[in-house]
């Protein structure tokens, strides 16, 4: 893949904005954050134009509470053909994480992530996808 060069041309305003953006996120320069932003942006088309994505979903959740276990893994056998492995931790005595790896259309994704996510006594999850062509 080769590179090239041309100048972009941005209000004063704007280019502080991205100046900020490539601080807060440690690139090098403004070249790797516009990389970013827009490599973000065609992730994102490709899960609205539901294209084949992969991806995780994170969930926190207290252990002792056997109905989450038991709940996520119905949905999970529901979605089967996109679960690619999962992965559980235990944080402390009480709370655990689990990571779960999918690769499918973007909306299957997105559906099997809300139902896990929406599961009375999930403390916190969350759906990252990216393109997986």
């Amino acid at each position: 893949m080769s590179v090239v060069r041309f100048s972009v041309s941005l209000e004063e305003e704007l280019l502080k904005e991205l100046d900020l953006y490539v601080q807060d996120n440690n690139f090098a320069n403004r070249s790797q954050g516009l990389r970013h932003l827009i490599e973000k942006n065609i992730v994102e088309k490709k899960w609205h134009c539901n294209n084949i994505v992969a991806g995780a979903i994170v969930m926190i959740y207290d252990h002792h509470r056997k109905e989450i276990v038991t709940k996520s893994n119905e949905i999970q056998h529901d979605y089967f053909e996109v679960i690619l492995s999962s992965q559980h931790f235990h944080l402390t005595h009480e709370t655990c994480l689990e990571i779960i790896a999918v690769k499918g259309k973007a909306k299957i994704l997105t559906d099997l992530s809300e139902k896990l996510i929406s599961i009375k006594g999930i403390k916190h999850g969350k759906l990252i996808m990216s393109k997986a062509d």
